[in-house]
């Protein structure tokens, strides 16, 4: 099952590592409707908040 997700992910142009750090970052507060979004195919990184401009 592993090499399915890591081949899916590098398929889609996804970091694996990024991808899997992030999603089990995420996986406890996930909302329990919505596991698809954390699949590879459909990840997109947590916007990282910008520094304000000084």
């Amino acid at each position: 099952m592993m090499h399915s997700l890591i081949t899916t992910a590098k398929l889609k142009d996804v970091d694996p590592e990024a991808s899997f750090a992030d999603v089990l970052a995420r996986i406890a507060d996930y909302p329990a409707s919505r596991p698809g979004q954390l699949l590879p195919w459909n990840w997109t990184p947590k916007a990282t908040a910008l520094p304000a401009a000084a």
